[in-house]
């Protein structure tokens, strides 16, 4: 995966988002890939956005493709409101385990297509939109998991790891944050990754899906104990007399308030990372971006411990900052509307108005 903040800009000029539209949930489809560099605050919605925008992409023609950014900001809103690691509106239902299956961790679900996306996020931290769905309506529709713990496998594994995209996408999966459970079969899923696949316990209609009860298989739950392996602090002393800018997992902007001559540290908080553990990759992901930053230090603890004296602090909004003191920034978010909508077609009629004006 390309970390260089020039190289992630050419990026942007290979989108397709028009014909993301007609392909997008097929396994080769014209997906951006840009979702990791989003995460981490690489890039934001808006600049995506501005960029298809002044490229002369007609908004109308590009809906579909605007509409997925406006659901990144709309899960991120909706994690500035409430308690996403709670079921959101309703109670998962039918829930037997609370880990994740042990198949679904060894990449042996006997679903060929679902089990190769599993061993490819292993060794790339990339997974399919659709394949995320197919693997979350496996573990909590099918294997009858909660949802919290294996949305913590899946957000371990990722390179674009967001955790209010993630953990709300899983609730929305099992019914938790939607009306009805989503479900797929074996013809559904034959059909997105051009797999051929019959005799399953998912090769039948949705209706017995629906009633299908745990496989055994299913039933045995992971004992591993997600963690993050930290780096190493940098040897660095603060200077009281110039302000700090503080990047974080999910602000890793080069571009932030350049303006000024700051000390610009990464904070790697302990704490953080116990409660969202991040595998290897994710970790190394991150402090490969972070070198984009002019001059940055890496500080390895949590806020209340960095010294930063009479120094003036700069900081980017994110609901995990909240420890934070200083200045607080805001993200740059894809339009001007704000706050907790329950559906998210409540909040993209009024994010359209806006854009589409």
């Amino acid at each position: 995966m390309v970390t260089d903040y020039k190289q992630i800009l050419v990026k942007l000029d290979s989108l397709k988002p028009v014909e993301y539209a007609k392909n997008r949930n097929f396994i080769d489809g014209s997906v951006s890939m840009l979702s990791p560099y989003i995460s981490r605050g690489v890039l934001s919605t808006k600049q995506v956005l501005n960029h298809l925008l002044i490229s002369g992409f007609e908004p109308k023609k590009i809906e579909k493709f605007i509409q997925e950014l406006a659901w990144r900001d709309y899960w991120q809103q909706i994690w500035q409101e409430k308690d996403i690691n709670l079921d959101i509106k309703n109670k998962q239902t039918d829930v037997l385990q609370l880990g994740l299956s042990q198949c679904i961790v060894d990449a042996k679900t006997n679903i060929e297509a679902i089990d190769k996306s599993i061993k490819s996020l292993y060794s790339t931290g990339y997974m399919h939109n659709h394949l995320r769905m197919y693997v979350a309506s496996i573990s909590t529709n099918i294997a009858k998991s909660h949802w919290k713990l294996p949305a913590k496998w899946m957000y371990y594994h990722l390179l674009d790891g967001d955790w209010a995209s993630n953990a709300l996408s899983w609730q929305w999966v099992c019914g938790a944050n939607s009306n009805k459970k989503y479900i797929a079969n074996q013809e559904n899923i034959n059909k997105y990754t051009y797999s051929e696949q019959s005799n399953t316990f998912l090769d039948t209609s949705y209706e017995n899906i629906m009633h299908l009860r745990q496989p055994e298989h299913m039933s045995l739950t992971s004992k591993e104990q997600l963690k993050t392996k930290l780096p190493e602090s940098d040897t660095f002393t603060i200077n009281e007399s110039k302000p700090i800018c503080i990047y974080n997992y999910y602000n890793l902007d080069a571009n932030w308030r350049n303006e000024i001559n700051a000390q610009r540290i990464l904070l790697i908080e302990p704490s953080i990372f116990e409660k969202y553990p991040i595998g290897e990759k994710a970790m190394n992901f991150m402090l490969l971006l972070s070198k984009n930053i002019p001059s940055v230090k890496v500080f390895v603890g949590e806020f209340k411990d960095l010294k930063t004296g009479t120094a003036k602090v700069y900081y980017k909004q994110h609901p995990l900052n909240i420890n934070y003191r200083g200045t607080e920034d805001s993200r740059e978010w894809i339009s001007k509307v704000k706050g907790y909508y329950p559906s998210f077609f409540g909040f993209w009629n009024k994010v359209k108005k806006e854009i589409f004006k």
